[in-house]
């Protein structure tokens, strides 16, 4: 190939290659589109070879010259944007990444709200009507000692000072079935799942129903709702992911199962690490607010909060900076 002919040949991408690093240089790559950024990296791999090429071609000086010094920008640009600090990696996946996943994945996440709600109605109604039915009703061991005194003991009564002991059962509890419900969508495609969140449910609502009856329903709301509803909301998560997860090796649609399987498994990889840091959020409220008993309202008030600042960070986190990039 003759030097005109490359010149002819290759000038319309490097054109298109400072456009790029122009734009990258003005707004940064995170403000590109995914599209723009892969063009990108494509074009540097590109321009490389072109100045190998040249150089080994003993091309006019001029050229070699003006592919090195192009070379270098896109290189710069591209390391910097992939070298990003350990602050701005968090920095964008909690403001851009992980909400996005979840409205991505709101499908599979609202299932698993379904099914909790489900199981808290038939498990409050049932129990409500008769509390002897929560032994046959929930699951064996999911009923506290202390608890099924109440089922028969009208002297029973909920001391303050058990509410910390109460939290930290509940949110071990929690926890615990966060796993399970991620873990079963891989290993009982998606059965255990369902199964550990309408259980869930059912101990929710009947506990609820539990302590109404001994007359401490009120107050046993609020000890759970400061970091409840991040819990909760956590665990529908979760569920979620293993249920995408589950999805992909049942549905895996035009793609190869195991491309499927890759995808969603990279997908479920951010909202598990999403759950991760709000059920770190949930234990902070849970150990340094909880044990200050203020009064049932301040603590309800705490988690009305929380739910309002969670629908919307998922509802509108990450759109405002998609729009401008767009």
């Amino acid at each position: 190939m003759s030097e005109s002919q490359f010149l002819a040949r290759r000038g319309e991408a490097w054109k298109r290659l400072e456009a790029l690093l122009a734009h990258a240089g003005t707004h940064g790559l995170r403000r590109m589109d995914p599209e723009e950024v892969a063009e990108l990296g494509r074009l540097y791999r590109w321009v490389t070879s072109d100045l190998a090429f040249a150089q080994g071609h003993r091309f006019d000086a001029g050229i070699i010259a003006y592919l090195n010094r192009l070379t270098a920008r896109a290189h710069a640009q591209v390391y910097r944007g992939t070298a990003q600090s350990g602050r701005e990696r968090i920095v964008e996946f909690f403001s851009q990444r992980f909400p996005a996943e979840f409205r991505r994945s709101f499908l599979f996440i609202f299932l698993c709200i379904g099914l909790t709600a489900l199981g808290s109605i038939v498990a409050y109604s049932a129990i409500s009507a008769d509390p002897d039915r929560a032994l046959a009703l929930l699951p064996q061991g999911t009923v506290p000692a202390h608890i099924q005194k109440s089922l028969h003991d009208s002297n029973f009564a909920f001391k303050p000072d058990e509410a910390a002991t109460m939290s930290a059962e509940i949110i071990t509890n929690n926890i615990r079935v966060a796993v399970i419900a991620f873990a079963g969508g891989i290993v009982t495609l998606g059965l255990m799942t369902i199964w550990i969140i309408l259980t869930n449910g059912l101990m929710v609502g009947g506990m609820g129903a539990m302590f109404g009856q001994a007359g401490f329903g009120y107050d046993f709301w609020a000890t759970i709702a400061p970091h409840g509803v991040i819990e909760l909301l956590a665990i529908q998560i979760a569920g979620g992911a293993g249920l995408l997860i589950a999805s992909a090796i049942l549905f895996p649609g035009r793609l190869r199962r195991r491309d499927a399987v890759r995808e969603a498994g990279a997908r479920a990889g951010v909202l598990i690490a999403g759950v991760c840091a709000m059920l770190l959020g949930a234990g902070t409220i849970e150990g340094f607010f909880s044990p200050l008993r203020f009064g049932p309202e301040i603590r309800l008030s705490v988690g009305a909060v929380t739910a309002v600042a969670l629908l919307l960070y998922f509802t509108r986190a990450g759109r405002t900076t998609r729009a401008r990039a767009l």
